[in-house]
């Protein structure tokens, strides 16, 4: 058997030795964004305070560089419980310090898991005036969870997307994973995560760049930005009965030697050559409209400097490993960048095997791949300018099947139930058995690959208890396997007489 460990080793094309894989720093601030953004907060008696309080900083983090307000971008928090609860709506905050002490303030609700009855207050209230949301502007919603509901999402979910509603899931459990690709919004790949509550910042910047793809306002933008051209583009304003733009631009340093260019007012999109390389250019496009006045708009672009420095990608990271595949991620993602290019193999060996992806994506799932295997994986940024730059890692996929069969629990009185599972598949170390109270102290039981049944004592009487069963390999853990039930409500002796 191969032992394979949680590498996340990154090794130059050229055989440099491993480094650790910094936390990059957040923007200042994301410019140019407008929409509603709400969290589906998980704040039922199945997550640990420990896992709350991480969840409530990964919601910190993801929100920290958006500018706030009724022109910019708005956020809510709706809670997961027994019933759902709205901790603030959207117009309730204006700035980024507002929000995050808000979110800071946030208490767990406990109660059960009713994701669905949460689903079907946010698609009610969603349009009214209480949630403070804004027509015509993106809708996006972000729901964090371990993997568990105790009602059905599928229909209340279906409505929400069917109203406009970009759905993101981030899951912290094994959860199930047809299910929740169901319900995140479309490719599930870039709206589905699967991570360790421990490892959340390593997907903040990925799930934040997908949320301002979505939310970055209609204004006018620059892309395609080279040394000595970029592309200009901006929403339909006009056509060509209504009016005609005339474009300005002159470079920062020379403000007096201004060029101009007249467009139709079918245009949208123009490119721009023929300029200095490491300049900025102050831009101005005037929609003249012979309806109705229409504001200018102005935007600042620098061109790139003659030598481009190759720095992407500067960290590959491997995650979310099953039996047949896993996510390799890369950054950062440069427009100087033409397309990246993901070469993987088993070691050892010389198999071989190429996917390209385009340059404004940094995340992929290889698949196919085979189980308990240790590959080499290597991410080539392949630059406009013709130059490239290679970065590797080293990845495990999981043992087959690593996953315990079944859980069924049997309550023998009020306080203590017996809790049986089927084996697991391959050479297991042992099991771990976690039970989660809604009320009262968790606990933690390791136990030997022999044993396949445990009974549990000293649980509150008509609570409901969740017990995970999670199999250990040399290789690591496998998958959990988990089953919840309401205990008996204690009898009184004085009904027990009455008997």
């Amino acid at each position: 058997m191969i032992v394979c460990l949680a590498l996340y080793v990154q090794v130059l094309l050229l055989g440099a030795a491993g480094q650790s894989i910094p936390e990059a720093d957040p923007p200042q601030f994301v410019p140019d964004s407008e929409g509603d953004l709400t969290f589906l907060l998980d704040s039922s008696g199945s997550v640990s305070y420990y896992e709350f309080a991480k969840v409530k900083e990964f919601i910190k983090d993801l929100l920290h560089p958006f500018k706030f307000g009724p022109q910019d971008v708005q956020a809510s928090i709706v809670h997961i419980s027994t019933e759902p609860v709205l901790e603030f709506p959207f117009n309730q905050y204006d700035s980024s310090r507002q929000i995050q002490g808000a979110i800071q303030n946030i208490k767990q609700q406990m109660g059960d898991t009713n994701t669905g009855k949460a689903l079907a207050y946010v698609k009610e209230n969603l349009t009214k005036g209480q949630f403070g949301s804004r027509e015509n502007l993106p809708k996006v919603m972000v729901w964090v969870t371990d993997g568990l509901s105790t009602d059905d999402i599928s229909q209340p979910m279906q409505m929400l997307k069917d109203m406009g509603v970009t759905v993101f899931i981030v899951s912290t459990g094994r959860g199930n994973y047809l299910e929740l690709s169901s319900a995140a919004s479309q490719p599930s790949d870039t709206h589905l995560h699967f991570v360790d509550v421990d490892d959340l910042r390593i997907i903040t910047k990925e799930l934040r760049d997908s949320i301002i793809d979505i939310i970055r306002a209609r204004r006018l933008q620059a892309s395609d930005i080279t040394t000595s051209s970029f592309r200009l583009t901006w929403p339909r304003i006009l056509s060509g009965d209504t009016g005609h733009y005339m474009l300005e631009y002159s470079a920062a340093p020379a403000p007096e030697r201004k060029l101009q260019k007249s467009l139709s007012g079918d245009e949208t999109s123009v490119v721009l050559d023929n300029l200095i390389p490491g300049t900025i250019y102050n831009v101005t496009l005037f929609p003249e409209s012979n309806v109705q006045y229409v504001q200018p708009q102005t935007i600042q672009v620098s061109t790139l400097p003659d030598e481009i420095e190759e720095i992407s990608p500067a960290q590959v990271l491997i995650s979310e490993p099953t039996s047949h595949g896993f996510r390799v991620s890369w950054g950062p993602t440069l427009d100087s960048v033409t397309h990246y290019e993901i070469q993987y193999g088993p070691l050892p060996s010389n198999e071989v095997y190429t996917v390209n992806v385009t340059s404004n994506i940094n995340s992929t799932v290889l698949e196919n791949l085979k189980p308990n295997t240790t590959y080499l994986v290597t991410v080539s940024a392949i630059y406009k300018s013709g130059g490239e730059k290679a970065l590797s890692a080293i990845a495990c996929t999981e043992e087959k099947d690593v996953k315990v069969w079944y859980v069924r629990l049997e309550d023998l009185s009020s306080s203590s139930l017996n809790a049986t599972w089927g084996s697991a598949d391959g050479e297991i170390q042992g099991y771990v058995v976690h039970c989660s109270q809604q009320t009262g102290p968790s606990s933690v039981v390791s136990v030997s690959p022999q044993t396949h049944n445990l009974l549990l004592t000293d649980l509150t009487p008509g609570s409901t208890n969740q017990v995970c069963v999670m199999p250990i390999y040399k290789s690591g853990p496998g998958k959990t396997m988990c089953s919840t039930v309401q205990m008996q409500t204690a009898i009184s002796k004085d009904e027990i007489s009455k008997k």
